[in-house]
């Protein structure tokens, strides 16, 4: 018997890893779907407790859902319509930002270009530096009968043809591929709304049915808490990130105000949000004001001011506000959110970053709620 255990260890083992590796294929195949799927999770989990608070009003639960659905399209619509007013503003000052970063470029080449002449000075002694150059032996000419054949032959009009069609195709082909990417983010991004619609409208059916294919009633209490743990680690993630992000952007708004950068409006909750992304958030949240100063300011003060005001409001919410806001409900180690963050940029590039704390906390809340797997649990937790 013991010889028959030894012997099954590597199977289970084997068998382990070949159900991981399909899970990662799976969810690296399919990644346009799952982030499209769990994008609409985390919504539908925000907007349950305005579905629940309208429902309390005598509001049937697929009306309620429907209002939910169309105050999120609402403020979806005023935030980008209020976006565009300023691109389109910025669309005309591009010329103004094109010279600005030509001059710095410019100044740039001659500051290299001063640095190149000072180390050739320190570097190469004055007595060879004063050497005139020596002039080149000329190649002796070559014969007709070589010119002749050196000289290109004129290409076929029909082979021409040929090329300029395959180069046509080629290009035709290289934006076919990048507007398809493009369009299908956007045509899985145009069933949010609708997944999210009948999330919140047909969840209590949909639970009620998972819970009835139960056997017992443990495991109907487990699966009960933990889809309830999972919502409220996910509800509580994305509603104090939203909270600190607010936070930051009407923080970096005025301070953008007061100095008078350009397009305030829309650079400070651009830096603002962009200052939550985990571990890259400082350099991003530095880009928009930056950029935005670039054909106002020419001192290096200035720039030096803005970025250190970025950099105090950045770490003043990540280090003070962060653990008060969110870290309280989501008790993740940190060595675990960075394999996280790790593994499902990954898999799924920029969302990854967006969705791996939430995908991980949800693990955990689930973990946490089942008595078997809370040994994993308390592994993910800190």
């Amino acid at each position: 018997m013991e010889s028959l255990a030894t012997t099954d260890k590597p199977a289970r083992i084997a068998g382990v890893l070949a159900v991981l590796l399909l899970i990662t294929a799976l969810l690296y195949v399919g990644r346009v779907f799952f982030i499209t799927f769990l994008t609409a999770v985390l919504l539908a989990f925000l907007l349950e407790p305005v579905v629940r608070g309208l429902m309390r009003l005598r509001a049937p639960r697929g009306l309620a859902s429907s209002l939910a659905c169309s105050l999120m399209l609402a403020v979806v619509y005023l935030l980008g319509l209020g976006l565009w007013m300023q691109v389109q503003g910025l669309w005309d000052d591009l010329p103004n930002y094109s010279r600005r970063v030509s001059e710095l470029v410019d100044a740039a080449a001659q500051q290299i270009e001063a640095v190149e002449t000072k180390a050739r000075e320190l570097i190469v002694p004055r007595r060879l530096r004063e050497i005139p150059p020596q002039p080149q032996p000329q190649p002796a000419p070559k014969t007709t009968r070589k010119k002749a054949a050196a000289e290109p032959q004129p290409v076929p009009p029909a082979v021409q043809e040929v090329r300029i069609r395959r180069e046509e195709g080629q290009l035709v082909n290289a934006l076919y591929q990048r507007i398809s990417a493009y369009t299908d983010a956007l045509l899985m991004a145009s069933f949010v709304p609708f997944l999210v619609y009948f999330m919140l409208s047909w969840s209590d059916h949909i639970l009620k049915a998972i819970l009835s294919a139960l056997p017992g009633e443990r495991e109907r209490e487990s699966l009960l808490q933990a889809v309830n743990g999972i919502a409220a680690v996910a509800r509580a993630y994305l509603v104090g990130n939203f909270i600190l992000g607010v936070l930051l952007s009407v923080a970096s708004a005025s301070f953008f105000w007061f100095v008078k950068l350009p397009y305030w409006q829309v650079v400070g909750p651009l830096s603002g949000f962009l200052s939550l992304v985990p571990y890259l958030g400082l350099p991003l949240a530095l880009i928009p004001p930056i950029v935005a100063a670039l054909p106002v300011y020419t001192a290096l003060p200035a720039y030096l001011i803005i970025g250190a005001t970025t950099a105090v409001f950045h770490l003043i919410a990540l280090n003070l506000l962060y653990p008060k806001i969110v870290g309280a409900r989501v008790h993740l180690n940190p060595l675990v959110v960075t394999v996280a963050l790790m593994l499902w940029y990954l898999l799924w590039g920029a969302a990854g970053l967006f969705l791996a704390i939430p995908i991980t906390a949800g693990l955990k809340a689930a973990f946490d709620s089942v008595p078997s797997l809370r040994t994993y649990g308390r592994i993910l937790g800190n």
